[in-house]
């Protein structure tokens, strides 16, 4: 894909891979993406800790940035990475308020901020003046899979049963999932592009929580449904819901049964709900290499590790200009499907 703009154009200073308190570990491949998980294609490096560090999660208490600031807190902390490591929750408009905050911040150390797909989608949809351009991308952590699911008894049998009556008459075909330009509705107009389906006509309903989607799934309302995998796992291993693809490329663990991408022949629709770490711009070529390798240790450890496991989260670990590059090419992606989906103009 055509890179939008200069993201991934850090001049990073090769890091020597050294780590080998951490060695061991299937970090060559992440999860969600399956890339190099280094700034440049190795393992860790190690870091000296991070004597003060603010992360700033761009949404309330108990949203998913900010229990993912808080378990990157933890583990800095759990592993030495870090000394002093303070939360500061900024919520509002998709995160932007906190981009709004840290932009202006340029060459300040100790400051980072959680950011991810929401916030890409958020800037694109407003025409913020505010980007993720005037921003460092130092890494992307963790991602959850999108998954599509059917009632048990419903007459679609698989993926192209579907999408075949959706070409057919696509407003016969609702749709439920969360918020206009979410992950989910993301995903479905890359589907309905693959297809030759135009995004806008596809019968999209929109749930503020899945709960209401799972309620409207099982009592027959929507023809199908849309959501991160976590969100059907319970009813698809019951039998009520029928998964009929998942969004990654090799199966997920906790739906290990559903359709791939792969399976359906879809290789280049690989997708991902994703949350990264970011520092502010103009920041000195040695801190950001210090920040890097951090969070490279980070990824290795046995703490992290067990983070991923214990919340159900995709290991999406790439780092550096391998980061940035990816970065382009997404908000790129991204953009062209909201404008298909006629959420921007």
């Amino acid at each position: 894909m055509r890179p939008r703009s200069p993201l991934g154009l850090l001049a990073l200073t090769t890091v020597a891979l050294t780590l080998a308190a951490c060695g061991g570990g299937d970090t060559g491949t992440g999860a969600a993406g399956g890339e190099e998980t280094s700034a440049t294609g190795g393992g860790a490096a190690a870091a000296e800790p991070i004597t003060q560090l603010e992360i700033i999660a761009p949404a309330a208490p108990g949203s998913g940035w900010d229990q993912t600031s808080r378990a990157v807190q933890a583990a800095l902390q759990d592993e030495s990475l870090a000394e002093q490591v303070t939360v500061t929750n900024v919520p509002g408009a998709s995160g932007t308020v906190a981009l709004a905050q840290i932009a202006p911040q340029t060459g300040k150390e100790g400051l980072w901020m959680a950011s991810g797909l929401a916030m890409m989608t958020g800037i694109i949809t407003n025409n913020a003046d505010i980007t993720l351009d005037d921003v460092t991308p130092l890494a992307r952590m963790i991602g959850e899979y999108e998954v599509i699911v059917v009632p048990a008894a419903s007459e679609f049998q698989t993926l192209d049963d579907l999408l075949t009556a959706i070409e057919e008459d696509p407003a016969a075909v609702p749709i439920a999932g969360g918020s206009a330009g979410s992950a989910d509705h993301l995903f479905l107009g890359l589907l309905a592009e693959a297809r030759g389906i135009t995004p806008s006509d596809l019968n999209y309903v929109p749930f503020s929580g899945g709960g209401e989607a799972t309620t409207a799934l099982l009592g027959n309302q929507v023809a199908a449904g849309i959501s991160g995998t976590g969100e059907f796992a319970a009813q698809i291993e019951s039998g009520e819901l029928r998964a009929l693809v998942v969004s990654s490329l090799e199966p997920v663990s906790s739906i290990p049964d559903a359709p791939t991408l792969t399976d359906e022949g879809l290789e280049d629709l690989e997708f991902f709900n994703w949350r990264s770490i970011m520092a502010p711009a103009d920041l000195p070529q040695e801190t950001i290499d210090q920040y890097i390798a951090t969070l490279d240790a980070l990824q290795e450890s046995e703490t992290w590790q067990q983070t991923l496991t214990d919340n159900a989260w995709d290991d999406a670990y790439l780092s550096g200009e391998e980061f940035g590059t990816w970065l382009e090419e997404e908000n790129t992606r991204v953009t062209e499907v909201l404008e298909g989906l006629g959420l921007v103009q």
